[in-house]
Formats: C-alpha cells, structure tokens, sequence
C-alpha cells in the first residue's frame, strides 16, 4: 500500500481488506469495491430505536441500545423498514484501521435519491459518518426512510466508506490548475472553497424540471432494479419561466445545470454551498467517484442529481441558483478501475435521474408533456 497522502484507490482498499484492517463477517465481495471507496453491507438483524443517537466518548453502541432500543428485527428474509421510523443495523464490516487512516462514510446515490437518511455509527463516536484515525470496531447503520417505506435484507448496500490519508483537498489555486488540465465543467469554474454548481429549471421544451415524491405510496424492494412505474412514486415538476415553487416538506429529484467531471487522479464530495441561501435542504449522497463524467474511458458528461427538501414555508428556486460545491481530493494513486461502463457504474452521463430502483421515464416524459397540452 503506498503511503501518499490522499485518498485511497480501490487496489489499496483490497489490500487494507486482506491486511485486517477491513474485517467482515462474510468476505468481502468484488462488487463492494468501488474506484475510491468501499460499500458497507446490511448485518442479519436491526433495531427499531426511538431515537437517533450517537455513542458518546467511552460508550459503545451496543450499550446506548440498552436506552433507545425498542425491539429487534430479523433481516434473514426480509423486513420492512417503515417511513417515519428510525433503526439501526449492525453492519458486516468492521475496522482495525492504521492511526495514519482516518474515514468517512456517505450514503449511496440510489439510497439518497430514495429520500433514504442514512449515517453510520461508530463506539465512542462523537460525529457521524466520522472515523478516528485507528479505530478498532464495529460499524453501525442508523436508517430513517422519509418518503417510501422500504424492504431490505442481509448484505444490502446503503452506505460506502471511503479512506483518506493525511489532508488531501485541494486548495482553490490547486482546483484552478485542475480545472485547466482537465476541464471539470462545461462551462465557467466557478471556484470557492471548492468548484461551485447550481440547479437547472430550463429543460428542453417538453421535459420536466424535476420529480416531487407523491405521498402515500407503496413499498420500495430495495433488492430490485429497473422495476417500479415512476409515474406510482413520482410526480412531474414543470418549471414556469426557469422557476419552480417548494413546498413545506415536500422532497425533490432535481439537477445541476453544469455537467461536472472528476478526472482519474481525484475524488469528489459534494457540500453544502450555504445553509441560509433558503428554506430548503439539499440532501447530499456526497461522493464522487474517480472517472465521473468522464469521456476518455468510454463514459459521458454527468450532471450532478440534486435530492432537494423544503422547510417550513414555500420556497421560490430559481434557474442558475447556487445550491452547492464539490470539494475535490487528491488520490494517494490512480484505481485500478475508475467510473464507468466498465465497472457497470448506474448513473455515467446521467441528466435527470431516478435511483436505479424505477424504469427509465425520460423518454415517455416529453410526448406526455406534449400530449397533455396539445402540442404536436
């Protein structure tokens, strides 16, 4: 394993695995290893908790549960994990991680586009999704379903953990001298403690804007891909002069108006661009993989899918509004597979997207559109 600073390429993530400082209940499998991080899989059993919670310093999950579990499920064949409600799943991998290696776990990009709010615990955590230089134990899953309640069995993959060494973002000057090796977007850079993007509401005539959840909908099997109608899900959201309105509550799928790229040498994650710019939430499933948006290694531009929620009053968003940034890191070395067809990655050269879980809509999308306001 080399000792750069950076993050950790899919070869060094095996070899992490085969040194013990990735252990697992089952061994781990190919398709678990990503270019720039490693996907966590669902344990046998979850609890049903009555509320989130961290282990605190010199605590354990195990005996927080003792406080906020409320009963035990088994996942052996199946479970239905309901909207609204909170649980928490051991997780079949488990850490021994040098103290030169820290980590951060992110949900997946189907699971945030699912509305799913997922973070993972660690004992004698203080944050989620964070892990302490040579931590030694198990991992958690803590699972909220907002919009579908949701099935889920045993090795399921909602999270990935990825593995940094040292401080590897890049600075602004750095970004700069990237985005002129290998043109990170494809038009201006705006760069600002990371390489800003904003939203798009002036689709083609015809297409929707975005997707707003419907509620009171039926059950998502999270093991099945390419199998629900949208249209039992989902609700077209139609822009009105580059404008759409929020409503409280409501969850969006929407999409950035730059099409980004993450060369081989780098990873990506996106952030928040700043909390008061409105009354809504960009959900983040935050990582970007090396090879994203690629077009060298048979891949297509990529636009970023944006999961949007607003807060207690209507929202006006705006085309071209700044709803976040990608912060890029160097690699301690370029994977040995990176994003794209090659490794069956969902979603090289999306535009609007969906999670992987519904048939592909864009096409009917345009003629409904028309059919629905006469046009020919």
């Amino acid at each position: 394993m080399t000792k750069y600073v950076g993050v950790l390429p899919s070869q060094d993530i095996v070899e992490l695995s085969e040194s013990g400082g990735i252990n697992s209940t089952l061994p781990i499998e190919p398709r678990q290893v990503q270019p720039a991080s490693l996907d966590l899989r669902l344990g046998r059993k979850a609890w049903r908790i009555r509320a989130s919670f961290l282990s605190g310093e010199g605590s354990t999950v195990r005996k927080r549960l003792s406080e906020f579990g409320m009963h035990e499920i088994d996942l052996s064949n199946g479970a239905v994990l309901e909207k609204g409600c909170v649980y928490l799943v051991p997780l079949m991998e488990s850490l021994a991680v040098p103290k030169d290696l820290t980590a951060v776990v992110n949900a997946k990009s189907s699971i945030g586009r699912l509305d799913i709010f997922t973070r993972c615990i660690a004992d004698h955590g203080t944050e989620f999704d964070r892990i302490e230089p040579g931590y030694a134990g198990p991992l958690y899953s803590e699972i909220c379903p907002r919009s579908f309640s949701i099935l889920v069995r045993p090795r399921l993959c909602l999270n990935q953990i990825r593995f940094r060494r040292g401080e590897s973002v890049l600075t602004d000057e750095e970004l700069a001298q990237l985005h002129a090796r290998y043109r990170l977007v494809d038009g201006k850079a705006r760069i600002d403690n990371g390489l800003e993007f904003s939203v798009d509401l002036l689709p083609e005539r015809g297409f929707a804007a975005g997707y707003r959840v419907k509620p009171h909908t039926g059950l998502i099997d999270l093991g099945k891909i390419d199998h629900y109608d949208p249209a039992k899900f989902w609700e077209p959201v139609y822009s009105e002069k580059g404008r759409i309105i929020l409503d409280p509550g409501a969850f969006y799928i929407l999409v950035s108006r730059e099409a980004v790229h993450v060369p081989p040498v780098c990873a990506a994650e996106m952030v928040p661009f700043n909390a008061m710019v409105g009354e809504f939430r960009v959900h983040y499933a935050g990582f970007f993989d090396p090879g994203f948006g690629s077009t060298v290694y048979g891949g297509k531009k990529s636009r970023s899918v944006l999961e949007v929620r607003c807060h207690e009053t209507p929202f006006s968003l705006e085309h071209g509004q700044a709803l976040g940034r990608l912060v890029y890191e160097r690699m301690t070395g370029v994977p040995e597979r990176v994003y794209g067809p090659g490794l069956g990655s969902s979603y090289q050269g999306q535009s609007l997207r969906l999670s992987k879980h519904f048939k592909e809509v864009l096409a009917e999308q345009k003629s409904s559109r028309r059919a629905a306001s006469g046009e020919k």
